[in-house]
Parts: structure tokens; sequence; C-alpha cells
């Protein structure tokens, strides 16, 4: 994996299914995330170890916020909201902030209106209708990577960029 410039984190508010926050912590543990965080998660998320195979936690560090006035960021890190909402940003034309903390809303559940005004953007996945919470994320940690990951632009022909063998 290419070195990512800047830092990151992501997490998820109301989150209720502890095995979609382990999806979700061993994906940001792949990528390299910095951190990953729940704010006023159910208690029941504690014992997201049966999906993380990797032990995030012990390599990531995790945040449980009760509350979004608990949280707190890191200094210059900007919050990234994943919403379907109509004026959302399509994540393919998103430029990422360097420092982010992406937080997606948990099952069946919007980000709360609270989330979305301490956001500093809102970005929407091009999809027909709201997708897995762990799914979601994933992709948004892929596009990131893609994006500010030094990658060079992808070839005007099918295939990979060395196609002399």
């Amino acid at each position: 994996m290419k070195h990512v410039r800047g830092y990151y984190g992501i997490g998820v508010e109301s989150l209720s299914k502890p095995m979609n926050l382990g999806a979700l912590q061993r994906t940001a543990h792949a990528f390299g995330a910095a951190f990953t965080f729940t704010v006023s998660a159910a208690p029941k998320i504690r014992i997201m170890h049966n999906a993380d195979t990797s032990k995030s936690d012990l390599h990531v560090p995790w945040y449980l916020w009760d509350s979004i006035d608990e949280m707190q960021l890191p200094k210059g890190c900007q919050l990234v909201g994943i919403e379907l909402t109509d004026d959302a940003v399509e994540l393919p034309t998103f430029r990422h902030p360097l420092r982010a903390a992406y937080v997606l809303g948990g099952e069946a559940r919007d980000l709360s209106l609270a989330m979305q005004a301490r956001c500093s953007h809102i970005v929407k996945i091009p999809t027909k209708f709201c997708i897995n919470v762990a799914l979601a994320g994933a992709l948004v940690m892929y596009d990131r990577t893609l994006s500010l990951g030094g990658y060079p632009a992808r070839p005007v022909a099918v295939g990979g960029p060395d196609q002399s063998r």
C-alpha cells in the first residue's frame, strides 16, 4: 500500500450492531486509519471483537464518546459527514481534507441534525439507496486512499498501467 498523505479517523453515530463496528474497525485498520470512534453507541457495541479478527483496537485508538458534545478531534481535523442528502457532495468529486474524521449514521438512521451541523462537509456515496454502514465506510476509505495515496491517473486503455508485457 502506498503512503497516504495526512491522517484520518472514521466512526459511527448511534451504532447498534457490534458486527458492523467490528467490520468497520477491521477495515479502518487495514486502510491505515489513525483512529476510530463511536458517538452515542448502544452499550452492547463493546463486544465488537466478534467481527474484528485483526483486533484493531490493540493497534488503532478507539474513542467511545457518549454524546456529540464529548467529541474531541485533533486540532485542525475536519469532521466529514457521510449522508445521503440532496445537497451533499458526491464522493467521486470530493477533495478529502488532509486531516479528517469521517462519521456515518448507524443502521437505519441518518446522521443527527446536530452531528450534521458540526460537520465541515457532508458527502454522499452515489448509490440509489443507503447501504450497510461498514461497507459505506470502506468505500470512503478506499476513495481517500485513491485520491491522496499518490497513485497515477488511470490509463486511457483498458487494463493496468503497464501494458508492454
